[in-house]
């Protein structure tokens, strides 16, 4: 088991009518508040005017029309009205992709440095500005962790920055709020909570604590999704995959090992080329990466989630057992009614010898649970077409 340094200083408000806590948790940190978010759907569904009413006392200005896959764009529009309105602290409201473009705006506003150089060498991240969370869509993590992905469509790159000090200060999560999630958005943010899981997993040192809590927030994603789709207003269902997805990338399921991401670089490639939804690439790399990364070496380790999370029996054939834990997860993704193929997104493979070079430059992915190079990783995207 590897040492490790845990220190989680986000404070999580989970549970019915957490919302009311906002004033209480914004108060320590002043009185100008930058509120951030995406698109309308904090408008038609209530929460906008909730948040205004709470906020009475505060001084806030507003940041809309965060892209799904963030752009550097919006970190600088961000940036400038924190500098114009002398913002005290940030209240991001929505999903990973609003918490991760906020907390690169917090970093830069208290900065020199070029947004997008933070973005490339998150060392010079050296304070960021107070940064409150309200979740309304379970899928990152990023309520609690110090780490995001921006995207800059001029370099066609997208890519991850991590830094203690863009830890959120706290986190609402309040499973009603996530009652008028899309199914499309349900099934994509369920697919994103399991990669990050199977991304920790799948690991050259195991580690028996924290492979039973990957195992058992896999089983609940299992479990829950196709719940949360057939009621959306279950919930229990809600609530537990909106705590899965806390818990998936807390850095809680790394602890004790070492771990270097595989299918996250990829589909980082493949988003910031295409614009497609993170989780659905996800879905639809994942497994294909399964495949290439089951060998000699890590089959002991596939026939234990074969076994541990799809509840596939031993039947003396271990090879057997791990390939049908690879076809479980297949088709879990696909009884979620999300796209089989990255061609079905529009996807073609005229970027690809690009992408795999990307892939490689920017991650460790020859370090990786099975090491990648660059054909390699052309392998795997080929493969999902």
């Amino acid at each position: 088991m590897e040492n490790f340094r845990f220190c989680n200083g986000t404070d999580v408000r989970f549970g019915k009518g957490m919302l009311n806590c906002l004033p209480e948790l914004l108060k320590p940190y002043g009185n100008r508040v930058l509120m951030t978010y995406g698109g309308g759907s904090i408008k038609r569904t209530g929460l906008y005017s909730q948040i205004r009413m709470l906020l009475t006392d505060f001084e806030v200005f507003e940041l809309s029309g965060i892209e799904p896959n963030p752009r550097i764009q919006s970190v600088y529009a961000g940036q400038a009205l924190c500098a114009d309105k002398k913002i005290d602290i940030i209240l991001a409201v929505g999903g990973g992709s609003t918490i991760d473009c906020s907390k690169a705006i917090a970093a830069a506003a208290c900065s020199e440095e070029d947004a997008w150089q933070l973005v490339l060498n998150p060392s010079k991240i050296k304070r960021a500005l107070p940064i409150v969370t309200v979740l309304t869509l379970a899928a990152t993590g990023s309520e609690t962790n110090c780490g995001g992905v921006i995207s800059n469509p001029a370099t066609s790159e997208k890519l991850g920055f991590q830094n203690p000090s863009v830890r959120p200060k706290a986190a609402v999560l309040d499973p009603e709020l996530t009652y008028t999630v899309s199914s499309k958005q349900t099934a994509a943010g369920a697919a994103d909570i399991f990669s990050h899981v199977v991304e920790q997993y799948f690991s050259r040192e195991p580690c028996y604590v924290t492979d039973a809590i990957c195992e058992g927030v896999m089983r609940t994603v299992v479990r829950y999704a196709p719940l949360a789709l057939r009621e959306p207003r279950c919930y229990e269902a809600r609530a537990q995959l909106m705590w899965a997805s806390t818990l998936g990338l807390n850095m809680i399921c790394s602890l004790g090992k070492r771990t270097a991401w595989s299918c996250h670089p990829i589909e980082h490639e493949v988003s910031a080329y295409y614009d497609v939804t993170h989780g659905v690439g996800l879905a639809i790399l994942t497994p294909r990466w399964m495949r290439y990364a089951l060998n000699e070496q890590t089959l002991d380790c596939f026939v234990r989630y074969a076994q541990n999370v799809w509840g596939i029996k031993d039947n003396n054939d271990r090879w057997a057992t791990a390939r049908e834990g690879i076809d479980r997860t297949t088709a879990f993704f696909g009884s979620l009614n999300i796209p089989a193929t990255l061609s079905e997104l529009g996807v073609g493979n005229e970027h690809f010898e690009q992408m795999a070079q990307h892939a490689i430059a920017y991650n460790d992915l020859k370090n990786a649970f099975v090491p990648m190079d660059e054909k390699t990783v052309w392998n795997v995207l080929n493969a999902s077409l």
